[in-house]
C-alpha cells in the first residue's frame, strides 16, 4: 500500500505541486477507501457492476437526454420498489402475517447531512477553488512565460480534441480508463515509474534550456 503525498497539476503535468492541507473528515475517506478499492478491482464482481453501470448510464446518455435518462432510471427505481411493495403485502396476507412495512429498515434511517459535515466539504472545496483561482491568475497574466505557453499549447490540443470528440465521448473514454488503467499500473509499476521518470526529466532538460533562451522570461521560484 503507498501513499500519494504529491499530485500532479492539469497544466503542468510534469511539475509536482505540494497537496494543500484540507480538514479531515471520516466521510471523504471512506469514500475515498471505497473508490479506490472499486478502481483496483479488489472485489471484482462490485467493481464489475459499478463499471457496467457507469458505462450503461454513459452510453445512455450518448443516445437519450438527460431528462430522458434520469426519467427511464428513476421509473425503473420506483418499479422495482413497487413490485417489491405489493409482493411483500400479498405474502404477507396469504400468511397472515403482521411483518410490516419491507423499507422499514431504510425508512428509519437517518438521511440528514450533518453541520459538520456539509462545513467541511464546503471548506475542502472553497481551498480547491481559492488555489484554482490564484493559479488561473497567474497563468493568464503570464507570471511564468513557460508556464502560460504551456497552457496555451494544452488548449490548442484541446481544440483538436473537441473537434474528434464530444463530452460525452470523452466521458466514455475517461470511465472505461478509469477501471483500466489502476489494475494495469499495479502490475507494471516499476516500469512504468522507470520510463516516466525518464520522460519527466527530459521535459523538464528542455523547458529549462528554453526558459534561458526566452528574454524576459521569469525564473520560476519552486517552495522548499
Amino acid at each position: 500500500m503507498y501513499r500519494i503525498s504529491l499530485f500532479k497539476c492539469p497544466f503542468f503535468p510534469f511539475e509536482p505541486c505540494p497537496v494543500p492541507q484540507l480538514p479531515q473528515c471520516c466521510c471523504l475517506n471512506s469514500a475515498g477507501w471505497l473508490v479506490k478499492d472499486l478502481v483496483h478491482w479488489r472485489d471484482p464482481k462490485k467493481s464489475g457492476v459499478v463499471f457496467g453501470l457507469s458505462l450503461l448510464t454513459l452510453l445512455s446518455l450518448a443516445a437519450f437526454s438527460v431528462i430522458s435518462v434520469v426519467s427511464y432510471l428513476l421509473l425503473a427505481l420506483l418499479c422495482v420498489t413497487i413490485s417489491f411493495r405489493i409482493y411483500k403485502a400479498v405474502v404477507q396476507a396469504v400468511q397472515k402475517s403482521d411483518d410490516g412495512h419491507p423499507f422499514k429498515a431504510l425508512m428509519e434511517k437517518d438521511v440528514s447531512v450533518p453541520p459538520e459535515t456539509f462545513r467541511k466539504h464546503v471548506d475542502a472545496s472553497l481551498t480547491h477553488i481559492n488555489r484554482l483561482l490564484k493559479q488561473l491568475r497567474k497563468l493568464f497574466l503570464v507570471e511564468d512565460l513557460i508556464d502560460s505557453l504551456k497552457l496555451a499549447v494544452v488548449m490548442w490540443l484541446l481544440t483538436y480534441v473537441g473537434a474528434v470528440f464530444n463530452g460525452i465521448t470523452i466521458l466514455i473514454l475517461a470511465d472505461i480508463l478509469l477501471f483500466a488503467v489502476p489494475p494495469f499500473y499495479e502490475k507494471n509499476k516499476t516500469q512504468i515509474d522507470h520510463y516516466m521518470e525518464i520522460a519527466r526529466t527530459q521535459v523538464n532538460t528542455t523547458m529549462a534550456k528554453l526558459q534561458e533562451k526566452l528574454p524576459g522570461a521569469i525564473k520560476r521560484t519552486k517552495a522548499e
